[in-house]
């Protein structure tokens, strides 16, 4: 994206703000209208309270299919349905940051049958900037608004503001997505970024850092998939070398 192009803030989702889903009959509802269109993929988010709260655990849950529109989910209500988790180990779950979100899924049996992550494309892509909001205006030319990421979505009942925020984070997913798809393609990289994801979709989710690595200088400049692993695994030893002579405080 160049600084000339006009950007169009992106400031409520299309269909409006939902409620909140904390009764499992509308969830039910929300997954018969997924049901209809199994060949389309989930945009997928958790909110947690990271600055807040010691625990990692989602206290949301955005879901959106083109089908069945948005769906924010109080986890705290009920535990997940057996539709619901049955239904998403099925789909291909599209997210920005999987690293980060796929634990607190996994804590309440949520699954993807397959994953694609927006930030780790735009990483292999050699994007400058790979935040959400960035990878939005570079691929969509829209301006979303982030100003609520840091928030404490453990509190109840939740600001209408803060909804509307969570509901656009899963929005335009799947349209970044196909851009991000053809740029792969374009560059060469499309079936080492299919590993990528499946290796970030079957690893063991656990509080760890160990998708700190993408973070690495340079990561868009490599030209394969074996260039890839080796740089993770490198990363992966000196973290681990580093963790061993100097182990972090646990009280």
């Amino acid at each position: 994206m160049t600084d000339s192009r006009e950007l169009t803030d992106l400031k409520a989702p299309r269909d409006g703000l939902v409620p909140v889903i904390d009764r499992l009959q509308p969830l039910l509802a929300w997954c018969e209208a997924a049901a209809a269109a199994p060949e389309e993929p989930v945009s997928v988010d958790a909110e947690r309270a990271s600055s807040y709260r010691y625990s990692s655990r989602a206290y949301l849950v955005q879901l959106r299919t083109e089908t069945a529109g948005t769906a924010l989910i109080d986890p705290l209500a009920f535990p997940m349905p057996g539709t619901l988790t049955t239904m998403l180990r099925a789909r291909e779950w599209v997210l920005h940051a999987a690293g980060q979100d796929l634990p607190s899924l996994a804590e309440i049996g949520l699954h993807p049958g397959s994953l694609f992550d927006t930030e780790l494309a735009a990483r292999l892509l050699g994007m400058e900037r790979v935040g959400l909001g960035a990878v939005v205006e570079d691929t969509l030319g829209l301006r979303l608004a982030k100003e609520h990421s840091a928030a404490d979505w453990s509190r109840r009942p939740l600001p209408e503001g803060w909804l509307s925020y969570a509901a656009l984070d899963v929005e335009v997913l799947v349209e970044v997505r196909d851009v991000l798809i053809e740029r792969l393609r374009e560059a060469g990289k499309e079936e080492w970024a299919r590993q990528e994801f499946e290796h970030e979709r079957t690893r063991e989710h656990g509080p760890t850092r160990s998708s700190s690595w993408r973070g690495l200088h340079g990561l868009g400049a490599l030209r394969s998939a074996k260039q890839l692993a080796a740089a993770r695994e490198m990363w992966t030893r000196r973290d681990e070398i580093a963790g061993a002579e100097d182990p972090p405080r646990t009280g």
